[in-house]
């Protein structure tokens, strides 16, 4: 089979990750496999579309502004308008892609049956890692967590953060939905799992593959090391996971959260209580965060079934 073109899409809102972003882009342009085309969305923040475009225009990325709906949903789907590539993939703005990622992620479309590809999520921390946050919930911080693949395996959809499809995907199953989908620091989410849903349901005989060594870094910050967080972004899962199912339906949108909650969790809840009784305190705070953060994504889906203005965005961001 032919190599297919492969470009990739960051989107960028924030003036506090103007570091993280140079990284971000960084890694993108020092790729074993030198990727065809990189794009990158300024959503709504004039400010930094200037800084951006001074500081990366001339190096052979694409700085344009979302031009769609504010948010991550509309920033891609800016991105995606900006490519002609076979497959494009999508790093965040506070990702760093390990240098053999996009040669990893072209690997995957050497199936003609394969739509969409991904890898793997691995946290760095800003601060020390807090000993009662449980594994089991590193998708709070847009991570691979336990109970995901540890070998290449097909998914029902890819994390936000380091995922690929192929370009006749927005064709043939549509972009983005702004209905779902993070909106400035507002913790909410799902649009790439409502987005995959769709695809393999519009397209026959279609895969999705997640491949654990195709590898990105993703920074959690201080603030998303913290208990607080933890329950705002637990929450929010459930509110977007709501809306994903009003879309999609109760079958495939909560086909990985049913065998998630009923064997991923409470096994997890068995370690934390093993290691308490091997003299390892830190295992009861991981148990407990397990219990808390299940009831409290629980309690989030059930505000979302009853109240789904829960998602409308928020005010005009401010840039920051």
């Amino acid at each position: 089979m032919a190599a297919v073109t492969l470009g990739a899409v960051v989107c960028a809102y924030s003036d506090e990750r103007r570091n993280e972003l140079e990284l971000a882009i960084e890694s993108l342009l020092a790729q074993d496999r030198r990727l065809d085309r990189i794009v990158l969305v300024i959503d709504h923040n004039d400010g930094l579309l200037a800084h951006a475009t001074e500081l990366f225009a001339d190096r052979g990325v694409a700085v344009v502004a979302n031009r769609a709906k504010q948010g991550l949903s509309g920033a891609r789907n800016s991105g995606v308008a900006e490519l002609d590539t076979d497959v494009i993939a999508f790093l965040d703005d506070d990702a760093e892609a390990a240098s053999d990622w996009s040669r990893k992620i072209e690997s995957a479309y050497s199936n003609p049956a394969v739509i969409g590809a991904g890898g793997s999520v691995i946290p760095r921390w800003q601060a020390k890692r807090p000993a009662w946050f449980p594994e089991e919930f590193l998708w709070v911080v847009g991570c691979t967590y336990e109970g995901m693949p540890t070998e290449t395996a097909d998914v029902r959809n890819l994390i936000g953060a380091n995922m690929s499809l192929r370009s006749d995907v927005f064709d043939r199953a549509g972009q983005f939905s702004t209905e779902v989908g993070r909106v400035g620091k507002k913790p909410v989410g799902c649009e790439e799992t409502e987005l995959c849903i769709r695809a393999l349901a519009a397209i026959d005989d279609s895969r999705i593959v997640y491949d654990p060594a195709a590898r990105v870094t993703h920074l959690v910050t201080q603030e998303r090391a913290t208990w607080r967080y933890f329950r705002q972004r637990c929450f929010m899962e459930g509110v977007s996971k709501a809306q994903v199912v009003r879309m999609a339906g109760a079958g495939q949108g909560l086909s990985s959260e049913r065998s998630y909650s009923t064997k991923v969790l409470p096994l997890g809840v068995l370690r934390g209580i093993g290691d308490l009784f091997r003299a390892r305190p830190s295992g009861l705070g991981r148990a407990i965060a397990i219990c808390a953060g299940l009831a409290i994504t629980t309690a989030g889906f059930i505000r979302g079934r009853l109240a789904p203005q829960v998602l409308e965005p928020l005010p005009a961001a401010t840039g920051k």
